[in-house]
């Protein structure tokens, strides 16, 4: 059964710079670990880098389109409540196993409370939300499968281990239930880009 699948890292800034482009009224955009690869997360999960290759480059398409934005908090949907936008992805590349991505804080009702929290010296995380099931490794650890399929990047408040953030469980969500959350003009592109690959 397909799970919400949610991962959480940190977000790095300066609470003075965020002051200061607050002030000066200039964008707030930051650099942040986005997803890693073929590590094993928090909640013993991994994701293969094959599988992230695939959805970094659907997600991609978001950004160009200028649809990739991400809510404050986790919501139990996999769907972008727009009333919650926060923030959006402006850019997302790879650095050896490291999905990094360029996010600006946006001026709506939710982008002004990550403002006001980040300017206070509060440190968020960006967590990654997606909809796929897992399978056991042989060490019993969970693998995200070829069903994944990337929401959103959200922003987050949870405790930081490092560099990763820990893992909240998911809610179990239903493959109708995705079927209904998820665009079918997405559905259908993805099942177009899957036949070609092979």
């Amino acid at each position: 059964m397909a799970i919400l699948l949610r991962e959480y890292h940190s977000l790095s800034y300066d609470s003075g710079l965020v002051k200061e482009a607050k002030l000066k009224d200039q964008p707030v955009i930051v650099k942040a670990l986005l997803q890693r690869a073929d590590s094993l997360n928090q909640n013993n999960r991994k994701y293969p880098k094959e599988i992230l290759e695939r959805e970094v480059e659907n997600y991609r398409k978001s950004i160009v389109e200028g649809r990739a934005c991400g809510e404050l908090d986790h919501p139990e949907s996999s769907i972008v409540n727009l009333a919650n936008v926060s923030h959006i992805v402006r850019d997302i590349w790879w650095e050896n196993d490291d999905v990094l991505g360029k996010v600006e804080i946006l001026t709506t009702p939710k982008g002004k409370i990550a403002l006001d929290l980040m300017g206070a010296g509060v440190k968020l995380g960006i967590s990654s939300r997606g909809v796929g099931e897992t399978v056991k490794d042989d060490e019993g650890n969970d693998v995200v499968d070829e069903s994944f399929m990337l929401v959103a990047f959200d922003l987050v408040s949870e405790p930081s281990t490092q560099e990763a953030w820990l893992m909240r469980e998911g809610k179990e969500v239903t493959l109708s239930t995705i079927r209904k959350t998820v665009p079918k003009v997405d559905r259908v592109a993805r099942a177009v880009e899957d036949i070609l690959r092979k």
